[in-house]
């Protein structure tokens, strides 16, 4: 039996090694996703191999992950329930991929991740090794009861390393759980896990790794310029860059900023509701230039069409369905509705705002002659709204007359005084 474990050297996943090596007799190959997490990454080959891996691979996912993952999702300014910019969710995937790839090479019967038994990453995980490889079978030790038992708590993971010589620098007191990727960085659990608790007060500060606080951001603004074509960010000020390098740059400018702080309450796939504390500079920053460049260069109609389907798509990757054909086919229109978004936006960062100070494009829709209240000549007449104006309301104007006007129209009485 061979298994292909997710893993990234924490205390969770440095037991899982041992405890399926020799719950199962397998061999195991470790794994772990270079999607971002930078200094997390060091050392992890020698650490694997120590704990009882018999090989390990690093894989760097991190252009993949921002060309083809993280700005198709922009394409849809896909954001969960109006506040979460998706930055665990969308990394699921590309690292389920990576993770089916080495099992394959491998000739492996199983893969296996860390995942616990309350969240929604062992569902994104699950879901995407089903829509990759049917035939691969999964190990999922928090959801197995003899595991549980075994580990009900941080205290006994730690007393196990340190009985089996398993090097880990963890604590029974960890205040929080992080997860870094090159899009955001996530808090959560711990003393995060009161809703009340308030991380950004002073003696707080230090768990934020990407940005500072508004409040000590420099107090003069920044004036960047994005340009666009399809969609997607090509460049910042003029300098061409490839995805992963624009989103990198972008992050240490809304770090320094201190713009993409999130603190938000979600609903879970698994049904719970969840507080998480988020960091999303430079996705933040990149999320709203691309609605900017849309507002000048995609038609109305299409438009609303679009926003009407994001939510739908923002929650497919949210629960893990970044693979299914729902979402493929979703893709499909984003992309479509996006081959006219191109050219260049101007946005100012200061203390945590993002101001749009000017947008242009070589297919702009706006015509400022139509738009103009100067009395120039353009493609619009005034006078046709008038007819515009009695076709949209006729149906309210003959309901009015055959029905009478709604109860609800004049419920509270407006106190008129004549002067």
């Amino acid at each position: 039996m061979k298994v292909v474990l997710a893993y990234s050297g924490g205390l969770d996943t440095s037991v899982i090694v041992k405890w399926i090596k020799e719950r199962f007799d397998a061999e195991i190959i470790t794994f772990a996703a270079n999607v971002g997490q930078e200094e997390e990454l060091e050392g992890l080959a020698e650490k694997a191999k120590a704990t009882g891996a018999s090989a390990h691979y690093t894989v760097d996912l991190q252009d993949e992950f921002v060309a083809d993952f993280i700005y198709p999702m922009i394409r849809a300014n896909a954001i969960y329930e109006g506040q979460y910019y998706l930055g665990t969710s969308i990394a699921r995937p590309v690292i389920a991929k990576a993770q089916i790839e080495i099992a394959r090479k491998e000739k492996a019967t199983h893969v296996a991740h860390g995942a616990t038994g309350k969240g929604n990453d062992q569902c994104r995980f699950e879901i995407s090794y089903a829509a990759l490889a049917p035939d691969i079978k999964i190990i999922s030790p928090w959801r197995i009861d003899e595991f549980r038992k075994l580990f009900p708590g941080r205290s006994q993971m730690i007393e196990y390393c340190r009985k089996n010589g398993i090097n880990v620098e963890a604590s029974a007191k960890k205040p929080y759980s992080m997860d870094r990727n090159m899009l955001h960085i996530s808090y959560e659990a711990g003393i995060l896990e009161d809703p009340w608790f308030d991380p950004t007060v002073k003696e707080n500060k230090k768990m934020f790794k990407l940005t500072v606080s508004p409040e000590d951001a420099p107090n003069k603004p920044e004036y960047i310029e994005l340009k666009f074509e399809k969609g997607d960010c090509v460049a910042i000020n003029d300098k061409k860059m490839k995805p992963s390098d624009i989103l990198r740059t972008l992050n240490k400018l809304g770090g320094k900023h201190g713009i993409g702080r999130v603190d938000l309450v979600e609903n879970r796939f698994v049904g719970m509701k969840s507080r998480g504390v988020y960091e999303t500079p430079g996705g933040t920053i990149l999320m709203n230039a691309h609605r900017q460049m849309e507002s000048l260069t995609l038609d109305r109609d299409l438009m609303h069409l679009r926003d009407t389907l994001t939510p739908k798509y923002a929650e497919l990757i949210y629960n893990g369905f970044w693979f299914a054909p729902e979402r493929e086919a979703l893709q499909a229109f984003i992309d479509k509705s996006q081959e006219n978004v191109c050219g260049t936006v101007r946005l100012k960062l200061y203390k945590g705002n993002i101001i749009c100070a000017g947008r242009k494009s070589p297919k702009s829709l706006y015509d400022q002659n139509i738009a103009s209240m100067e009395g120039v000549k353009s493609d619009y007449n005034q006078d046709d709204a008038t007819g515009f104006i009695k076709l949209q309301s006729l149906r309210l104007r003959e309901k009015a007359i055959k029905q009478g006007v709604s109860k609800e129209a004049f419920a509270k009485k407006t106190k008129l005084v004549r002067q």
